[in-house]
């Protein structure tokens, strides 16, 4: 029987020798699975594989441990795969650069057509304001003059309106054109009535005994004594006096009417216009009030 001879150290050393070689062997199965594809395994004859297709973007360089993309990629393989993204990215942009931009114009012409249609109604406002107004002016002007030919008419309506207010008969003796004092005294107090007044006449109608042309001469001198003193000593204008000689004719009004006429005498109608009236109605002040 032969003896072996061992070494001691050798003894040591076959676990470590033992350890490396179970690592060894799954790093080698690992690259081989990694550098070739796992094939499935033919149920017949007839079933085969489908042989892989290349394609464009297959990259040719040795694949490691880092997997089926090499880390260490060349630079120019990279930049041909993002150009066409980085392109339709700028594409994109464009589009909404040129998007953003109508959307501004819109809003601008938008902006400048509401400013616009506002000063636009702005102005339409403010002619119809001043249409108005002037409509309101033309409307009171229209309503003055309205008025004012209202005034108009009632004035000419008025012109021959009067109203009697003082009836004075002047006694004369005979037929003689002289003016007695008491006479005097009626055509002074006649005349301080009418003392700043307008819009009044005096009708004189005189008469005188006598027939014919006689009485008629007489009566017409009798009238005009009466003028000449009211024109004379009081200043009363000639247009406001209207005579008529009547000779012996028989009055038609008075104390004398229808009685024979036997002496001369004139009567006097103050007749006052109607606008005369009312103006010296408004002209009259009024009586202040006195307070406690």
């Amino acid at each position: 029987m032969t003896r072996l001879n061992i070494n001691p150290l050798h003894l040591l050393s076959l676990p470590a020798i033992l350890l490396a070689a179970a690592l060894t062997v799954p790093v080698s199965a690992q690259d081989a699975s990694a550098t070739q594809p796992v094939q499935p395994v033919p149920t017949s004859v007839g079933d085969q594989p489908p042989a892989p297709q290349a394609s464009k973007y297959t990259q040719t360089s040795k694949e490691g441990f880092w997997g089926r993309v090499n880390p260490f990629v060349r630079k120019k393989w990279l930049k041909k795969q993002l150009d066409p993204i980085n392109d339709r990215l700028g594409e994109l942009d464009q589009v909404n650069g040129q998007n953003a931009k109508d959307i501004r114009d819109v809003d601008e012409r938008a902006q400048a057509g509401i400013r616009k249609a506002q000063g636009t109604a702005d102005s339409a406002n403010q002619t119809a304001t001043q249409a108005n107004s002037q409509a309101q002016q033309a409307n009171t002007a229209a309503m003055n003059a309205n008025n004012h030919i209202d005034k108009l008419n009632h004035t000419i309506n008025s012109l021959d309106n009067y109203s009697q207010k003082v009836d004075l008969v002047i006694a004369f003796r005979g037929s003689q054109p002289v003016l007695s004092a008491e006479a005097r005294k009626q055509l002074d107090d006649l005349a301080t009535t009418l003392n700043g007044q307008t819009g009044y006449i005096l009708e004189l109608e005189s008469h005188s005994p006598g027939a014919g042309n006689v009485g008629i001469a007489n009566s017409q001198r009798l009238a005009d004594a009466v003028k000449r003193y009211l024109v004379v000593d009081h200043k009363i204008p000639v247009y406001r006096m209207h005579s008529v000689a009547l000779g012996n004719a028989k009055a038609q009004e008075g104390d004398a009417a229808g009685k024979p006429v036997r002496t001369g005498s004139v009567l006097i109608r103050l007749m006052e216009n109607s606008l005369a009236e009312q103006s010296a109605s408004t002209s009259q002040p009024t009586t202040p009030v006195a307070e406690n």
